[in-house]
């Protein structure tokens, strides 16, 4: 296993923060291409048009001894204005295309989640089977939407060597295990999981009981980064929470530096269901923690990574 970084969370110019991760220690980068994010380290047309571009991305990283994880284009594949829809997933074909081209086998994105079938310009996301219009409203999603799109979209990627690893995030139509499975049913092998911890927590999910039930070979990609609960407020409101992110003192949960959320014990235990997993990529840190700077909180990811991960095989 590798310490990585998601550099979305460094404003700095993509040399410098190639530099600055390096110094910290860190082994992998995974780079943001467009959608959610804002592609400050990756010009995904000019990538894609030019070899020389290319080359000297590809040689910025690997010169300072890095690896690259993964090209990340999560967003919402399936939005359902037209133009936010289509420009997605221009996005993610782009981003398959563009790590074909470098030789990459890995990008990370999300499932996306549909509107209905009224014609609104916005996502529509089920959760609850008691009244019979959210189950109907699911059926036409998976039956009209994410299976037609996410058919080509496996096939697009296996053709091109890519794996497309999906983060199961809440808003999105494959955020649980269950979901996950349907999707990857759906699309075949070339898709399955970028596994973030983070979402599962206020989920009520357990990621040392989601992992061996992915089984070997279904987690294409980590992402490490914390939750830490509120148990007060997940008591009196839970987990559905939709106040803003920054308001931490208020929310049941929140998104936490690796540690401030979960012990060393727990994070011990994690990597090791991985390895048992036959994960052995990146473990890279996203900072989204609203409480510290994006330089501590990656310093201190790092410390706390350092003594825990798994680096070598046994014998």
């Amino acid at each position: 296993m590798k310490i990585g970084l998601f550099t979305d969370s460094l404003t700095t110019s993509f040399p410098e923060a190639l530099d600055w991760v390096v110094e910290q220690g860190i082994e992998a980068v995974e780079i943001g291409t467009g959608n959610f994010s804002p592609a400050a380290h990756c010009n995904l047309d000019e990538l894609l048009d030019s070899e020389g571009a290319r080359t000297a991305f590809s040689s910025a990283i690997e010169g300072r001894g890095l690896m690259l994880s993964a090209l990340n284009c999560n967003g919402n594949l399936l939005d359902p204005h037209p133009a936010r829809g289509q420009a997605s997933q221009d996005v993610f074909f782009k981003t398959v295309e563009l790590a074909h081209r470098l030789g990459l086998d890995t990008i990370v994105t999300m499932s996306g989640c549909p509107g209905d079938p009224s014609g609104t310009h916005y996502p529509n996301w089920p959760t609850h089977p008691q009244q019979p219009e959210y189950a109907e409203l699911e059926r036409w999603q998976w039956d009209e939407v994410i299976t037609p799109f996410w058919e080509k979209a496996g096939r697009f990627a296996a053709d091109h060597g890519v794996r497309v690893a999906i983060e199961l995030h809440p808003g999105q139509s494959a955020y649980n295990t269950r979901t996950m499975l349907r999707l990857r049913e759906i699309a075949g092998p070339s898709v399955g999981v970028n596994l973030d911890p983070s979402h599962f927590f206020y989920q009520g999910m357990d990621p040392l009981i989601v992992i061996p039930a992915l089984g070997e070979g279904f987690i294409f990609h980590v992402h490490a980064k914390d939750t830490r609960i509120d148990p007060t407020e997940m008591a009196l409101n839970g987990g559905l929470d939709m106040r803003p992110m920054e308001l931490v003192a208020e929310r049941a949960w929140a998104y936490r530096t690796l540690g401030y959320g979960h012990g060393e014990g727990w994070w011990r235990d994690f990597v090791s269901a991985l390895r048992v997993a036959g994960y052995d990529g990146a473990l890279s840190i996203e900072h989204e923690d609203p409480v510290m700077s994006a330089a501590e909180g990656i310093i201190k990811s790092v410390q706390f990574l350092e003594p825990l991960i798994l680096r070598t095989m046994p014998e």
